[in-house]
């Protein structure tokens, strides 16, 4: 934890003092098949600017054409609670579009589909989501938990306010091959179990993350239970539960 502290109050003053945070979300997958769970964690191109060579888990920025995305499956009242807490403007249509997000990223960065078969797909946004109208999926967000967020400090180059969600393996209800490869932002995925992923080379945010996801698991895994959320306050680290 002390780390995440350091990571997060270190800043580069004057180069990018008022950079405004984007909304982002992030997926962890997680096999809970066996007794020993296991995450889903992806590799990083090590000629990426942002992070090289990390292991990390599927996630980006929100874009404007996750807003119109049919779904076959609401966000948990509970969830839906929390992913509105400590924004200057709650909405219901923002909390739905992060998850959205979230599974939009987990295919163009693995090519898993996440959702339910359908036998006949609604009317998607261009772009990736003809993906989805495809393979017949439509995105669900029922089964998507959310267990942490957290805003990169001031000061940074690139400042994001991120919404980690997770979900269980058995949502992925498609895959399209030859995403993931030598030249493309992930080049290798692997299934690890929790405490074997803590060894890895992570981001010290991830590491936390999963150090939090642990807990959750243990503690039942259920929507009632409290969020996380990471920031700096007054060039103090701050851990609140949301």
């Amino acid at each position: 934890m002390a780390d995440l502290a350091e990571d997060m109050t270190r800043t580069e003053p004057g180069r990018f003092p008022t950079l405004r945070p984007k909304d982002a979300a992030t997926i962890i997958l997680i096999d809970r098949s066996s007794a020993d769970p296991k995450v889903l964690m992806g590799r990083r191109h090590a000629g990426h600017k942002f992070m090289p060579d990390k292991f990390v888990f599927p996630g980006g920025r929100v874009e404007a054409r996750d807003r119109y995305v049919p779904v076959a499956g609401q966000l948990d009242p509970q969830v839906e609670a929390r992913l509105m807490q400590r924004l200057r403007r709650p909405s219901r249509i923002r909390a739905r579009v992060l998850a959205v997000a979230a599974i939009r990223e987990a295919f163009e960065e693995t090519g898993l589909l996440l959702g339910t078969k359908v036998a006949s797909a609604p009317k998607f946004p261009d772009g990736c989501w003809s993906a989805f109208a495809e393979a017949g999926v439509q995105p669900s967000l029922d089964e998507l938990h959310f267990v942490a967020r957290a805003i990169t400090p001031p000061g940074r180059p690139r400042r994001f306010d991120t919404r980690f969600f997770a979900a269980d393996a058995r949502c992925i209800a498609h895959r399209v091959e030859g995403i993931i490869g030598p030249d493309a932002e992930l080049v290798e995925l692997t299934w690890v179990p929790i405490a074997a992923a803590k060894a890895l080379d992570l981001p010290t945010i991830t590491h936390v993350v999963l150090v939090d996801l642990e807990a959750r698991i243990a503690a039942g895994f259920g929507h009632e239970l409290p969020v996380p959320y990471y920031r700096r306050v007054n060039r103090r680290f701050v851990r609140e539960l949301l």
